[in-house]
C-alpha cells in the first residue's frame, strides 16, 4: 500500500496484529484476557442487563451470534483494526468487556470502551481496566492520544473516565443514538505524556 503522507506513522504496521493478542494484567487480581468460546453465556447475559442495554443499542440475540462477534474480534486483531478483552478477576469470572477500536496508526489514536456487569461495579472494575488498557496502549504500542465518548447521561462513565486519566474535552452535540432517541455526547481523551 502506497502511502501518501509526508509524516511517517507514529506506530509501524504490525505491531498489532504482528503477535498475538496479549493478556494485561490490571491492579487487584484483575486480568484482561481476548474472549473465550467459553464467555459466551456471560457476554449474552450482560446485554440483558437494563444498564448495559441502556447504553448499548448493538446487543448479541444469541449464544451463536456472540460466538460470531468473538470471531470478528479476532479479525479485528489480525487486521489491525482493535482489540476487545474480557475483564476477569484473575483469567476467570467475566467481570466486564474492554475494547480499543478505530485504531489509527499514521496519527497513533485509537478509541476505547467499556461495560462492567452489574454485580463488579462499584468496586473500580471499570477504571482499573481502563487504566491497564491505556498505559499499555501507549507505553508498549505507543499510542499517542485515546479517546471514550458517552451519553451525557451516563454519570458513572464520566466518572470512570475522568477517574483513568481521561480528560472531559468538550460535547459532542445529538451525536448517539439509543433506544429513547439522540444523546448529547461526553468526549473525553487521555493524551501520552511526551
Amino acid at each position: 500500500m502506497t502511502r501518501d503522507l509526508s509524516t511517517p506513522p507514529v506506530i509501524p504496521p504490525g505491531s498489532l496484529g504482528g503477535s498475538p493478542q496479549p493478556v494485561l494484567p490490571a491492579a487487584q487480581g484483575l486480568l484482561l484476557r481476548p474472549w473465550e468460546r467459553a464467555d459466551a453465556p456471560a457476554f449474552l447475559l450482560a446485554y440483558q442487563d437494563e444498564d448495559i442495554r441502556r447504553w448499548h443499542t448493538r446487543r448479541p440475540s444469541s449464544e451463536a451470534r456472540v460466538r460470531e462477534w468473538f470471531d470478528r474480534y479476532r479479525q479485528d486483531w489480525e487486521h489491525e483494526k482493535g482489540g476487545h478483552w474480557a475483564v476477569t478477576r484473575d483469567g476467570g469470572e467475566v467481570l466486564g468487556r474492554i475494547k480499543l477500536g478505530s485504531v489509527n496508526f499514521d496519527e497513533g489514536i485509537a478509541d476505547v470502551g467499556y461495560w462492567v456487569l452489574p454485580a463488579a461495579r462499584g468496586a473500580g472494575v471499570a477504571t482499573l481496566a481502563l487504566s491497564a488498557l491505556s498505559v499499555w496502549a501507549m507505553k508498549e504500542i505507543g499510542f499517542h492520544r485515546l479517546c471514550l465518548d458517552h451519553s451525557t447521561r451516563n454519570h458513572a462513565s464520566c466518572r470512570v473516565a475522568t477517574k483513568s486519566g481521561f480528560l472531559l474535552e468538550g460535547t459532542k452535540r445529538s451525536a448517539g443514538v439509543h433506544d429513547d432517541g439522540r444523546h448529547d455526547m461526553h468526549l473525553h481523551a487521555r493524551v501520552r505524556d511526551v
